[in-house]
């Protein structure tokens, strides 16, 4: 059975576009995650990784909406072949079947890795020096009535809110 993974890190994004690539593709079942591939700890992750049997293949838009780490996407890999299931990327166009294959995984995943990495470090360096020229400041402060506030804080004394 073909089954289809999509990921997006967070709920504003939307699924859509990985969606219809996938129902493209023929999978028969797709499970979706708004949440951040940094870890595994996502329910429809370990939904699809629990109902996976031998024989089945999980195809995925691209490597890093199945992990994001490098070590965790080897630990999946590594699972599911044992479990035999085969995974499928399809942007990369190589599939977990194979030794070769395994080796350009392993490549792809660390130039994903490294690519993340390098973009988070790019934007902390435009940040700081933002920062430097008073162009960054954050989020502008809410403001909230007095009225509003004096309630609010009635309430946590009274333990009606944590």
């Amino acid at each position: 059975m073909k089954v289809g993974y999509a990921r997006v890190s967070s709920l504003q994004q939307n699924l859509d576009r990985q969606i219809k690539t996938l129902k493209d593709y023929g999978v028969e079942k797709i499970y979706t995650d708004k949440k951040s591939g940094k870890d595994t700890d996502r329910e429809q992750f370990k939904a699809m990784m629990d109902f996976v049997r031998e024989g089945d293949e999980i195809v995925v838009n691209d490597l890093t909406r199945l992990n994001r780490r490098t070590i965790d996407l080897y630990k999946t890999v590594e699972e599911l072949d044992k479990r035999g299931v085969a995974v499928v990327f399809i942007k990369e166009g190589i599939t977990t079947k194979g030794i070769y294959n395994k080796l350009v995984l392993a490549i792809f995943a660390g130039l994903a890795e490294f690519e993340r990495e390098n973009i988070k470090e790019r934007q902390a360096e435009g940040i700081a020096l933002a920062k430097q020229a008073g162009k960054y400041k954050g989020r502008p402060c809410k403001k909230y009535d007095k009225d509003v506030l004096d309630g609010l804080l009635a309430d946590l004394k009274a333990d009606k809110r944590s």
